[in-house]
């Protein structure tokens, strides 16, 4: 594998080439099927999904908006707008955090933990389908510990604003 420096780039092999082409691809069509058949079957998104999934874990079923975008990738604002599709379906509340009055937090309602269950199997077949079918032959917690240190050398802000160029 080619060293990273801050001098001269060094060109991708063929195999490297093929594998970042692969990869970014990846990154753009599974995620997009994955809300496609959600939404088809569940009419829920994958981000809907993910924020019931992400409460379902939390202590007590709750957690801070601002740590609720967190762990969806999501800005605040984006957060916003979905919980304010979920609340009006009565699948999460807000309320004022116990600890800081200032703060919101996400709670999800015994509606929304059945809901979730509901659109598990769909999710499931979905991620195995467009992902897991794929990786028989792959060492799954070598390619897991990969895609982990991607995602924490990759960590942005996604309030900031990316325009290429800048």
């Amino acid at each position: 594998m080619a060293e990273v420096s801050q001098g001269e780039p060094v060109p991708l092999t063929a195999e490297e080439e093929a594998f970042v082409r692969a990869f970014g691809r990846a990154l753009l069509t599974v995620p997009r099927a994955l809300d496609a058949d959600l939404l088809q079957e569940q009419r829920m998104s994958v981000n809907e999904y993910m924020t019931l999934v992400h409460l379902s874990e939390a202590p007590c079923r709750r957690l801070r908006m601002s740590e609720l975008a967190a762990v969806n990738a999501l800005s605040l604002s984006g957060m916003t707008r979905i919980m304010n599709r979920l609340e009006v379906l009565g699948l999460v509340q807000r309320q004022r955090c116990a600890s800081d009055a200032r703060g919101l937090e996400a709670v999800l309602t015994d509606a929304g933990l059945e809901r979730l269950r509901q659109a598990w199997p769909t999710h499931l077949n979905s991620v195995r389908r467009h992902v897991l079918d794929h990786l028989r032959a792959v060492d799954l917690p070598a390619i897991t510990t990969a895609l982990q240190h991607f995602a924490a050398d990759a960590q942005c802000d996604p309030e900031q604003d990316i325009t290429i160029g800048r």
